[in-house]
């Protein structure tokens, strides 16, 4: 019975008592339908709380055995695969704080590049000279070899311009056009009920080992990546510069050091880039 009928009831009661003063109006019967109406209700919302309560949970251990979408899958993935090839990589070692972050944190404010999120993680290994990992948005995970950037005795200036370069491909998203479509059938899935497909892992981290120790990028790309450092750099002649004597280095140290032989397979190829960037010939009249 509704609260508005028990109301109702009540007045109804007490009307007919004025007119019949010598009677006395029991309200025991109303008092325990309205005592009966309010156990009622508090044992439904009691119900309705666990209901509430038991899905949350439901929902909870499900979420345990979500894959992430784009926004977290890239980062998990990347320090995944640094963690697997710790032996070739070899990142966890004592070194000192060269101060890389802040001079390369400086040189992007000094473009007009603000609010860039950054890691770098150096390597005491040749195996990867250096490769801007794919991660969350506008954030970077550089990885630099440090037997790399001393053989070619890189200043400050020198190791933010190749960072830069790295930004550059990052932001053009050529890593993960590569790896993306195999990593499809991950991104986003639960594998609640079930155990994860750890083939599919592992064939998201195959991509990532052929991208950045076998294949590497393409002639095209690696052409256009080029010609926007070279635009972009134009006008400081001083950085420009910098950058050609850069690339002249790296030319030197493939051709003369067998350590760094498979790096114009990543980066087709330092000599490749100094044609690219030389100026056009002027044709004799």
């Amino acid at each position: 019975m509704s609260r508005a009928l028990l109301i109702l009831l009540t007045f109804t009661s007490l009307a007919y008592a004025q007119k019949n003063s010598d009677e006395l109006v029991d309200f025991s019967s109303i008092k325990d339908v309205l005592q009966k109406d309010r156990l009622d209700e508090n044992a439904k919302i009691k119900q309705e709380k666990a209901e509430k309560q038991r899905i949350a949970s439901e929902r909870a251990k499900k979420a345990r055995f979500n894959i992430p979408d784009e926004v977290d899958f890239w980062e998990i993935m990347s320090e995944l695969w640094l963690v697997k090839n710790h032996q070739i990589l070899k990142w966890d070692f004592q070194k000192p704080d060269f101060g890389l972050e802040s001079a390369f944190s400086d040189f992007l404010e000094k473009q007009g590049l603000f609010e860039k999120k950054f890691k770098i993680l150096l390597l005491d290994s040749p195996n990867v000279p250096h490769f801007a990992l794919p991660t969350s948005n506008n954030s970077y995970l550089f990885i630099l070899s440090l037997p790399f950037i001393r053989t070619l005795d890189l200043s400050k200036l020198e190791i933010s311009l190749l960072l830069l370069e790295d930004m550059v491909r990052a932001d053009a998203e050529l890593f993960k056009s590569h790896v993306r479509p195999t990593a499809q059938n991950l991104l986003g899935t639960n594998y609640a009920g079930s155990k994860l497909d750890l083939a599919k892992v592992e064939s998201v981290l195959k991509k990532y080992d052929e991208m950045i120790l076998d294949k590497g990028f393409t002639f095209s790309q690696q052409f256009k990546i080029t010609k926007h450092m070279d635009k972009t750099l134009k006008g400081n002649q001083e950085l420009w510069g910098t950058y050609y004597r850069m690339i002249r280095k790296i030319d030197v140290l493939v051709k003369d050091n067998s350590l760094y032989r498979n790096l114009p397979r990543i980066y087709p190829s330092p000599e490749l880039q100094l044609n690219w960037l030389a100026p056009p010939k002027r044709k004799s009249p």
